[in-house]
This record gives structure tokens, C-alpha cells and sequence, in this order.
């Protein structure tokens, strides 16, 4: 060991010397071009630039920063041998000219808007028309939006006659790109405020959500089907067309801030696509929506387009009106709402009529709208409760039988290459139910007559083997 002396003690120089010189290779180079704030442990105050804009923090955006800081990172110098430990700061938003035409948008949040609009679409025609110079349309969207020179494009007309007739309007592939683009900026701040058994167009509140919670608002009043209890159904007649714009354009701007934001919102709520549009399908099946259902009979302050984003959300933004009326008026414990169709739940049958006469007095005078009252349901629980296309009964929920007898029909008579996709659609229905172990079966023998395999648990089919 005592040779060994000085051979170990050249090593660890060189070894520290190795060590050092490596970490120098990873020390944060202050640069004008970077979008990095650098604050020395000395007090020197921070150096910005605005070369670089930040992508928004928000969850769902294609890019977004960890975190407003980065650990300190221990660098060490040759010159004196001494540590210096920086903070590395990104700036949350930069204005840039290349990513951010306004002070609270950037390139990120339309890119972030584009894939959530694709997700259902992508082999849509109009979809993979934007998607052939995606980068360029993407680029000229944005610099529209940040003029102010966006306008929305020619909307699509056509009818749809299941469950009954109704005239849907899709706009343009853009312009629900810009929906997107809205309701993930402004979205959030009003859903905050929405109460828990408002449903539909929410993330995690879709149909099995209403009928699981309204099962359990059941069991809750019944004491587990024990105690007798009633029900009110109501709903709404003519709802989006009924919808009076300039009275949802004051409830949007009591919470949107940003004059920007506001403006948008206002382009998009009160465009008339009515103004330019294609009609596409059989002209003839118009006759078969009532005149008072079509949005093309309606003043222009009235009605929403059905089959827009926009639209689902403004519809609850509209209604949220009602939500909170029931719960801080009529302090309705039991209460559920899915679009326009709402119910209430409670022991006495008088409350509830107490409760119906003071809906249909307040929809009209404070939002223009009005009970369906062929549609006005006030019965007992244990009858059964209809309600988001299941029936829930006591310790069951089933599937609505209108909705079962069609699935069983449609499949029976669809074109051979439909069958796969339509039986496990069907099939995907009514595995939410918890007593749909007959129907399923049932669905199942009809698949198997169509000559596909169906797999053990009732819940898919296969592909028919083309070999």
C-alpha cells in the first residue's frame, strides 16, 4: 500500500478533474434566445427574453411545462474552483411573434384543440381535407383568431330521423377545431361551478354516470327500496330551438373576463348558420320535422344549432340557471339533470307538484323556455323510472325496452359488413345495465344467426372470418 501512494493520489486528481470538467459541460448558458429566467444565489434580478413563447400549463395540451420552476442545479467553475447554485425559472407566457398573437393564447392551445377535435373524426373527408396541409391551416386559423379576422365557414344541414325527426347543422372542420379551442379555455371555470348531478357534455358525467347516481339517489330516499317515495319528470319542449341567445350571451359574459375570450364566445354563440349552409341527405325527409322543431322557422335571436360542442355547452350554461334554482330555492335534495330532461325525487307527492308549479312559472319568465307537459311525469318510484334510455326498478336497472327491441331489429336486418359494428355498440349499451344478462343473450342468438361468433360473457362479437 505504501507504493500505492502516489499512483492513488494521481488518480483521484485526475479523477476530479474529470468529474469537474463534465459537469461544466451541463451548465445552463445564459442565451438571449432562450424563454429561461436565470436568478443567481447573489440577488441579481432576473433576465427575460421574449424570443421563445411558453405553451400553455393547462392538461391536454400537445406540450406543457412541468412546473412554473426547475431544482436548483450545483454547477461548479475552473477558474475558482467555488459552487454557484442557479435557479432555473420558465417564464409562463411570453409574447412572441411567431406563437402568441394574444396575450392568453398560443400555438399550443389550437394544436391541443385540433387533436381533441380529430379524435372522433379522423377519417371524416372534411378531416383529412384539413389534415393534407395541416401545419399551413393550422397557421392560418391561428393568425385569424389573433386579427380578430376569423369568421365561421359554411355549416351542413341534414336530417336524422332515429329516435324521431330532427334537423342536426355540423359546422365546418375548422370551426369546431375553434369550439375545442373555446370550451378548453373557458369550460373549466364554468364546470367548477356546475352542480354534481348536472350531466352530459361533462368528462365523466355521461349517461351510465345519471343513471348510476340517479339509482342511488333511489336507494337513498327509499331507504334501499324499503319506503315508498315519488318521482317528477320533466323536460323541456322544443329546447334548442327555444334557446334565447341574447340571454345566454349576458350568463356568458358574467364569468368570462378576458374581452378577447368574450369576443370569441360572442362570434361563435351568435352565428346564424341558417346564413350559408350545404343540405345534404334526402330533401324530403325535412317534411318529417315538425315546423316548430326546425331552427330554420326560428327568429335569429333564437335556437342553437344541434350537433356542435358549443352548443352541448352552452345548453348547460343555460340551464345551470334551473340547476341552481332547485337546490338554493327549492332546496331540492333529490334533483338530477341530463340536457333538458331533469326529475326530481321526494317522499311527498304534494312537495313535488309545490316544486312542478314553481318550474313552469320560473322557466318561461327568466329563460324563455317551457315544460313538455306530455312529457310531465309524476308517478311512484317503484313503478319504474325511465330516465337516460335505462328503467330503474327496484335492485335493477335495464335497459329501455324501445331502445332494446330496435337494437334487436337493426341488427337482424343490417347489411352484412354493418353487423360487427352495430352488435358491439349494442352490446356496449347494455352491459350497462346491471339486469342486461337476457338481453344480452337475446342480442347474442340474433348476431349468431348473422353468422358471427359472439365470446362467452355476451358483452362482443368477432369479425366474420372471410376465409
Amino acid at each position: 500500500m505504501g507504493g500505492a501512494g502516489p499512483h492513488f493520489a494521481r488518480f483521484m486528481e485526475v479523477k476530479a478533474a474529470m468529474t469537474e470538467r463534465l459537469l461544466n459541460l451541463v451548465v445552463p448558458l445564459a442565451h438571449k434566445a432562450n424563454a429561461m429566467r436565470i436568478t443567481e444565489t447573489t440577488g441579481i434580478e432576473p433576465v427575460s427574453s421574449g424570443a421563445v413563447s411558453q405553451l400553455s400549463n393547462r392538461p391536454g395540451d400537445v406540450e406543457s411545462t412541468i412546473g412554473t420552476r426547475s431544482p436548483g442545479i450545483r454547477t461548479s467553475t475552473t477558474a475558482t474552483r467555488t459552487t454557484t447554485t442557479r435557479t432555473t425559472t420558465i417564464a409562463a407566457r411570453v409574447p412572441s411573434a411567431d406563437l402568441s398573437g394574444h396575450a392568453d393564447l398560443n400555438f399550443g392551445d389550437l394544436v391541443a384543440a385540433y387533436f381533441d377535435c380529430r379524435r372522433t373524426k379522423r377519417n371524416r373527408p372534411s378531416a383529412l381535407a384539413f389534415e393534407v396541409s395541416l401545419e399551413r391551416n393550422l397557421r392560418e386559423l391561428f393568425d385569424e383568431l389573433c386579427d380578430g379576422s376569423y369568421q365561421p365557414r359554411r355549416s351542413i344541414c341534414f336530417v336524422v330521423t332515429r329516435p324521431k325527426p330532427r334537423e342536426v347543422w355540423a359546422a365546418d372542420f375548422r370551426d369546431r377545431i375553434v369550439h375545442h379551442l373555446l370550451y378548453n379555455r373557458i369550460g373549466p371555470r364554468f364546470e367548477r361551478s356546475f352542480i354534481a348531478d348536472s350531466c352530459a357534455c361533462i368528462k365523466g358525467r355521461g349517461t351510465l354516470y345519471a343513471a348510476q347516481r340517479l339509482e342511488a339517489k333511489v336507494r337513498s330516499i327509499t331507504q334501499n327500496w324499503s319506503r315508498p317515495a315519488y318521482y317528477l319528470k320533466c323536460d323541456l319542449a322544443n329546447f334548442f330551438v327555444s334557446i334565447d341567445k341574447l340571454i345566454l350571451r349576458d350568463l356568458l359574459a358574467e364569468r368570462i373576463g378576458d374581452q378577447w375570450w368574450m369576443d370569441l364566445t360572442n362570434k361563435v354563440l351568435m352565428h346564424d348558420p341558417r346564413t350559408d349552409f350545404e343540405m345534404r341527405g334526402d330533401p324530403r325527409l325535412t317534411d318529417l320535422v315538425p315546423p316548430h322543431k326546425r331552427l330554420m322557422n326560428q327568429p335569429t335571436h333564437l335556437g342553437l344549432p344541434i350537433g356542435n360542442l358549443s352548443s352541448q355547452f352552452f345548453a348547460n350554461v343555460y340551464l345551470d340557471v334551473l340547476d341552481q334554482r332547485t337546490k338554493h330555492v327549492l332546496r331540492a335534495r333529490h334533483y338530477i339533470r341530463y340536457v333538458d330532461d331533469f326529475l326530481f325525487l321526494h317522499e311527498s307527492a304534494d312537495w313535488l307538484n309545490a316544486a312542478l308549479r314553481d318550474v313552469d312559472a320560473f322557466l318561461p319568465a327568466c329563460l324563455g323556455v317551457r315544460l313538455n307537459p306530455r312529457k310531465t311525469i309524476l308517478q311512484p318510484v317503484d313503478m319504474g323510472i325511465d330516465f337516460v334510455g335505462q328503467v330503474i326498478k327496484p335492485w335493477r336497472r335495464h335497459t329501455r325496452r324501445r331502445t332494446f327491441n330496435e337494437a334487436l331489429r337493426r341488427v337482424a336486418h343490417a347489411a352484412a359488413d354493418d353487423v360487427h359494428e352495430m352488435a358491439n355498440s349494442y352490446f356496449g349499451l347494455m352491459r350497462q345495465a346491471t339486469a342486461s344478462h337476457q338481453d344480452r343473450a337475446r342480442l347474442a342468438n340474433v348476431v349468431r344467426s348473422r353468422g358471427h361468433a359472439v365470446d362467452g360473457s355476451m358483452t362482443k362479437t368477432f369479425r366474420r372470418s372471410t376465409s
